[in-house]
């Protein structure tokens, strides 16, 4: 079982950057795949990043490629998401989740650990 607690959005303006942070409780964080994603109002929720369980093997949506950096220390538990350059279109509700797998397989399917959300609003 793993329990995550996302933090670290807020309202910024266009341009700016944030970092969230995902806390993680559970013994099989270490050996698992995590990932991010959000969901914008009125529309799915949709695929932002993913990182293996060693931090070997990164993934990015072109929707996000070259703004975002995911990153992990499993020493601490915890997974982030650098977030550059923000834009309007970024607004959204911000999830991490964790894999049944130990690395990203695409699609969500194999992501059964869900945190509660942190919300980002960036104003134009």
């Amino acid at each position: 079982q793993v329990r995550l607690v996302e933090s670290g959005g807020g309202l910024v303006q266009a341009g700016a950057s944030l970092r969230l942070s995902c806390a993680a409780s559970g013994r099989t964080f270490k050996t698992n795949a995590m990932g991010w994603f959000r969901q914008a109002p009125g529309k799915e929720r949709e695929f932002v990043a993913a990182i293996s369980w060693n931090g070997d093997n990164v993934y990015y949506d072109n929707s996000m490629a070259g703004r975002v950096t995911i990153s992990r220390d499993n020493a601490k538990n915890t997974l982030y998401l650098q977030m550059n350059d923000l834009k309007s279109e970024d607004t959204a509700v911000y999830y991490c989740a964790g894999s049944i797998y130990n690395d990203h397989r695409g699609g969500t399917n194999h992501y059964v650990y869900w945190g509660q959300g942190t919300q980002v609003t960036v104003s134009p």
